[in-house]
Order: C-alpha cells, then structure tokens, then sequence
C-alpha cells in the first residue's frame, strides 16, 4: 500500500481527472528530478573527477562545494542573451527546445516501481531510440543555424557520429528484446531475475559504448573538441540558450545512465530498499562509471570514432544476435548460466581475436 502512495503506477479513470492527475504527477516529477539530478551530478563529475586528478575540485561555494552548481547556474542566466546578425534567428532560437525535449521525453516509459511510470508503451525502447534521434538533430540544427563554419563542422560530425553508432546501438538491443520477448521497459525490467548484463554482456558492451558515442560523452567528445572547433555547434550561444544545451548534455548523461540501469542492471528491483531508491543507486553508479571513463581516455580522432563503430562494433552486434538467436531458436530451455557464459565467451574471443590483428596508429609503419 506504501508503495503504491508513493508510486501511483495508474489513477484510476473512474476517479475525477483521472488521466490529466496521472500525467500531472509523472510530468512534474520527471521534471523535477532531472532538473534536481543534473545541479546533483554536475557537482558530483567534478568532485569525482577532481580526485581522479589529485586535486579537491570545488570546495568554495558551500560546505565541500555543494553550492558550486547554484553559483554556475545564477551566472550562466544573467549572461547577455546574443544573436548573430547573420544568423537563422527560428532556427537559433528552436535549435535548444529541438535538443532539450527528446531528452524528457525519453524517461515517460521508464519505470521507477513496478508498473509505475508515465506511459507504458509496448513499444517502449523503439520511443527511446526515436527520441535519442532527435536530440541530435537539435544539435545540428544549432550548428547550421549559427552561420559559423565552425559550428557547421560540428553539426556534420554529430549527423556522422548518429548514423554511425545508431545502428549497432539498436542492434545491440535485439538480444534484450528476444530474452523478454517485449519492447516495453516495464516488461524488460520484471523479466530481470537475472541482471542482462550477466546474461547479454556483449550486448551491454556495445550499448554502453555506442550510446558514450551518442552523447557525445569522452572519448566521442569531438562535437565539442576545443582545439579543432573552438567550442563546436554552441560556439555562437549565449545566455541561457547556452544553458540549455549544458542542461541537454547532463540530461542525456542521466538518461543513459538511467537506460542502462533500466535494461541492463534490473532497474527498481532489488530487497530491502524501496524501488526507486535502488533505481538512483545502480544510476549513480553508472554515471560514475562515465566520469571514470572521462578521466582516464583521451579523444579519439574522427577516422576512429568511425571505424569502431563499422568495423568493431557493428561485427560484433551482429554476432551478439546470431548467438543469442540461435541459444533461443535450437535451445529454448537452456539454463540462464549457459546463456550467460556462452555469450561472455563470445565477447572475449572477439576482443582478443581483435586485438590480435589490431595495428597500432591504424597504419603500418614506412621504413627508412
């Protein structure tokens, strides 16, 4: 009974605005959290990268620098809002909203408890794939829309970067897909006993890495590589339309964090703990995992960004599919363990038969 005052999976439609009191509550909240988790998370990469450089981070502004965000925020809003003179003016002003709203969009169809959630679609992870696009093509309009050549070679790396790394992020899904036998989040997360990232984690691997990619997250960070671009598709924002597009890039990092969580680590389930404080543990921990990984790999260059995705990832996406296509056709009853195993096998025989033939610096040294 706690759980469902709590978590109010559906409001009735035999009580009084039942379906505007619904969307009321999942909306504002969605809103809420996220606006609440981005201020949480940008303090917690900075502190967490801080230490992975042997240095404090902030610790000014409130106890441990808690309030740095707040500050940020404050100055970042009362900055002069410019337009380029040459620029798209509807464009420029609709290229943050483009990338802003896919982003909240994206948590309507994830469950925070059982059956609890905005909209459960029984296409849910093709709306989250769907929305992912389209942030995207926010960012590229932002980049055409400034006049900036800089800017413009941004927008086209984001347009290379979504072709690129969308397909085998899908693809990597499919495994999922076939071990639930639904598209709904809701359903993926109660088909969970076992964690998918025990049962798929060649799938896991690819997920993880083409959606870093989808993001723009280190090492994919080329949008915005300071040293070639200036600032990338942004460089021409100001104000709070430059905020916007820092909210989206957090927002997006929760949202991977927490479709991770969702598809790969069980989501709400877990004893003792209500289910939405285990959904914000295994999120806090994936985030982490994401700063680490900025704190410890460099950028990539753009002729490798796109051949890992083609020619590593894609192959092994591929061969996630044929293996766990082939255990679910030939093998229905196989045990979760043989699953599990036969698919970590593949995963490592594939990272070391390429590894094997991989060349250093993608080019055979000349000789003198």
């Amino acid at each position: 009974m706690t759980e469902l005052l709590l978590f109010p999976a559906s409001i009735r439609s035999d009580l009084p605005f039942g379906f505007w009191l619904h969307l009321a509550i999942f909306g504002i909240g969605i809103i809420a959290v996220l606006l609440t988790s981005v201020t949480i998370f940008i303090w917690f990469e900075r502190r967490l990268v801080g230490r992975f450089q042997l240095r404090y981070g902030p610790n000014r502004a409130g106890p441990m620098g808690v309030l740095q965000s707040v500050a940020d925020v404050i100055k970042i809003l009362t900055k002069e809002d410019i337009i380029p003179g040459r620029a798209d003016k509807l464009l420029f002003w609709l290229a943050p909203i483009i990338a802003f709203s896919p982003v909240v969009l994206t948590l309507a169809v994830v469950p925070v408890a059982d059956g609890a959630l905005l909209a459960d679609l029984n296409i849910g992870i093709l709306f989250v794939i769907a929305m992912g696009s389209i942030t995207s093509l926010g960012f590229f309009t932002a980049g055409w829309a400034s006049n900036n050549k800089y800017s413009l070679l941004s927008s086209m790396r984001v347009v290379a970067q979504l072709i690129s790394y969308e397909l085998p992020l899908i693809l990597s899904l499919v495994g999922v897909v076939i071990l639930t036998g639904s598209l709904s989040l809701d359903d993926m997360v109660k088909a969970q006993t076992i964690p998918f990232i025990i049962l798929q984690p060649a799938g896991f691997f690819v997920f993880f890495i083409a959606s870093l990619a989808e993001i723009s997250r280190t090492p994919f960070d080329l949008l915005e590589a300071d040293s070639e671009l200036v600032a990338g598709y942004n460089i021409e924002y100001s104000g709070m339309k430059f905020a916007t597009f820092y909210l989206t890039e957090y927002c997006e990092a929760i949202v991977l964090s927490t479709l991770t969580a969702t598809l790969f680590l069980g989501g709400w389930q877990g004893p003792w703990l209500p289910p939405m404080v285990w959904l914000l543990v295994k999120i806090g921990l994936v985030f982490g995992f994401i700063v680490w990984i900025r704190a410890t790999l460099p950028r990539l260059r753009i002729d490798q960004v796109m051949g890992f995705a083609w020619k590593f990832l894609l192959p092994l996406a591929v061969l996630n599919i044929l293996l766990t296509g082939t255990i679910a056709v030939f093998w229905p009853e196989a045990p979760a363990w043989a699953n599990g195993m036969a698919n970590l096998l593949l995963l490592i025989i594939y990272l070391l038969v390429r590894a094997r033939f991989a060349r250093p610096g993608g080019a055979a040294v000349a000789s003198s």
